[in-house]
């Protein structure tokens, strides 16, 4: 009897497990979400969010695949342009609110999110720069992003800044720089920077425009070194021959950021001009970080992990 409960509990153990890993490595199927059983301190409802999804988009996010997006790269750092790559990863999900993760699981209370990973690679000078970006927005639309995620890796070290949208905005910051270290911060809600590029692929007429206040994009934030709090915005939409540019200024951090995407559905993202001042002191100057779309896939990339798979960095156009 001993035997035959200790052989069920380990099968009961392996499948356990085995659904949490393919749960974790297959992109889930989110369900409707029950907006009733939602905080609605997580998710306010503007008279601009989406109230059903069309079949348009349900074909191409619903798919079973991210979309992989490359572009060339020129990013100004040290007051000079360094030439390298980014990824653009966008992908639907369901997504936990309390938890603010990834659901292993199909639930009613699941929110539906499209996430953004987008990283970005470049030298300056003999050592790397790594940059990742998350950003995880209601697919039904709402307020604000969910969660925001950014983390820096170089030489010197890394940062790493979360942003989990609850009754407010509430940051959590690591740096190893001395007076970045260990911030914990709670925000009024405004418009995220990061949460920009979700609502171009979602509903670009949603877009803020005119003036407003914004918080900047968490990596700006962290290369800057500029503090953590929300500015004065402003910002116009522009649309050319099948094309729409979107121009967010922050007149107090004399930037501005351009994003370039199709004004058809699915709004793919073309290109982006990111204009600062870079350089420190006597040495720093305007230079603009500039990105342009090399190629597009749609695939299930979490199961293209085999050494057979590295052919399709290729398509994409990456080292």
């Amino acid at each position: 009897m001993k035997k035959i409960l200790s052989t069920g509990l380990i099968l009961g153990l392996l499948l356990g497990s085995m659904l949490i890993l393919n749960s974790c490595n297959d992109s889930v199927k989110a369900s409707e979400p029950n907006l009733k059983a939602i905080s609605n301190s997580i998710l306010e409802t503007p008279k601009t969010a989406t109230t059903s999804l069309s079949q348009e988009f349900k074909a191409y996010w619903y798919s079973g695949e991210a979309e992989i997006t490359s572009f060339e790269l020129e990013q100004a750092r040290y007051g000079e342009i360094r030439k390298g790559t980014a990824v653009h990863i966008f992908v639907t999900e369901p997504f936990l609110a309390e938890k603010q993760v990834k659901a292993n699981y199909s639930s009613a209370d699941n929110i539906p999110v499209l996430k953004l990973n987008s990283t970005k690679k470049y030298l300056t000078g003999i050592y790397p720069y790594s940059i990742m970006s998350s950003s995880f927005y209601p697919v039904r639309g709402a307020g604000h992003a969910l969660k925001i995620s950014n983390s820096v890796q170089e030489w010197c070290g890394q940062v790493y800044t979360q942003l989990n949208n609850r009754d407010k905005f509430n940051i959590l910051s690591h740096s190893y720089f001395e007076g970045e270290a260990d911030q914990h911060l709670s925000l009024e809600k405004s418009v995220l920077e990061d949460e920009l590029w979700n609502m171009i692929r979602i509903q670009p007429e949603s877009l803020p425009t005119g003036n407003f206040k914004a918080i900047p994009s968490l990596e700006f934030l962290r290369l800057s070194h500029n503090e953590i709090k929300t500015y004065e915005a402003n910002a116009e939409k522009q649309a050319t021959n099948g094309l729409v540019t979107y121009t967010l200024n922050f007149p107090e951090l004399d930037r501005s950021l351009e994003i370039v995407y199709q004004e058809a559905f699915p709004f793919q993202i073309e290109e982006w001009t990111d204009r600062i001042r870079s350089g420190y002191g006597s040495k720093a100057k305007s230079l603009s970080s500039h990105g342009k779309r090399i190629k597009s896939i749609k695939t299930p990339y979490w199961r293209k992990n085999s050494n057979k798979d590295v052919a399709l960095r290729d398509i994409l156009g990456l080292p």
